[in-house]
């Protein structure tokens, strides 16, 4: 049994939503992480948006684009669980390297980039099976590459520096329907 007080010891009842499901409302920064409970964070995503693939992709790449991929990666989540079964490996994959980016931005190196790679085999293995290698005009073998690629960089930086260097999300961000520097 724990001894450590829970938010409900701290005299705030516990988190939920409408459903009484907890959900943790601290307030998070542009990169997802927790905030004190008081202190003004980035405004979140809402959950359970159903939204075309053509919505999903430009929200997300707007989200890229302003440095906040954690918020990307929940529109990709959104359209993996609200859009069609044969579609899921697509938008999955898509949320890994979202979760890549943001964890190569917070520091977390090593586990950004491996999940740059998983999110990259992911679309990959996708588009071969399903034989679509622009869906929605999504590049996937450049977005693929630039993953590897991003997934090298971090890995090769946390390993030239005692201290994992965490990259800038908004200049690594990728271009979803293609561009993306070599």
């Amino acid at each position: 049994m724990s001894t450590a007080p829970g938010p409900q010891d701290r005299g705030r009842e516990r988190d939920r939503d409408e459903e009484g499901r907890a959900r943790n409302q601290r307030p998070r920064d542009g990169l997802g992480r927790p905030l004190p409970y008081g202190r003004d964070g980035v405004a979140r995503q809402p959950e359970g948006v159903v939204r075309t693939p053509d919505e999903s992709v430009a929200e997300a790449q707007a989200l890229l684009d302003a440095g906040r991929p954690f918020h990307a990666h929940e529109v990709f989540e959104d359209a993996w669980k609200t859009g069609p079964e044969t579609e899921r490996g697509l938008w999955k994959g898509l949320a890994q390297l979202a979760v890549g980016l943001t964890h190569s931005a917070r520091g977390n190196t090593k586990g950004g980039a491996r999940l740059l790679l998983r999110g990259a085999t992911a679309v990959s293995d996708w588009s071969a099976t399903s034989g679509l290698p622009r869906p929605y005009g999504i590049d996937v073998p450049e977005l693929a590459a630039w993953a590897r690629a991003l997934s090298a960089h971090v890995t090769e930086n946390s390993e030239s520096t005692e201290d994992a260097a965490p990259i800038d999300a908004a200049s690594h961000a990728p271009r979803l329907r293609g561009g993306n520097p070599e």
